[in-house]
């Protein structure tokens, strides 16, 4: 049996604004039933001496050195643009902007 009523579902769904059928309403209330009785179960098994965990496999880092490296010739990557200007890309003006 469900532990939400059709009731306690109609009343929680107009205070979200949000319209169900009674059809919707029924259903609802039978999957929330579900889902508290779900719960309930986990809660019966849970126990001081079991830790709580956040994920089921421990999560770690891989970290690296930040490296300087090789960077491309600013002439070379210039050379492709349509127009560019005292060594940076040149476009056009948007909004009227200078």
């Amino acid at each position: 049996m469900s532990s939400f009523s059709k009731e306690e579902v109609k009343r929680v769904a107009d205070l979200a604004r949000i319209a169900l059928t009674e059809e919707e309403i029924a259903q609802f209330a039978g999957e929330l039933g579900v889902i508290s009785e779900s719960v309930a179960k986990i809660s019966a098994v849970v126990s001081d001496d079991i830790p709580a965990t956040s994920h089921p496999i421990p999560l770690t880092n891989v970290w690296r050195e930040d490296e300087i490296g090789a960077g491309i010739d600013r002439e070379e990557v210039l050379a492709g643009a349509p127009d560019s200007q005292d060594g940076k890309f040149k476009v056009p003006s948007i909004l009227g902007e200078e």
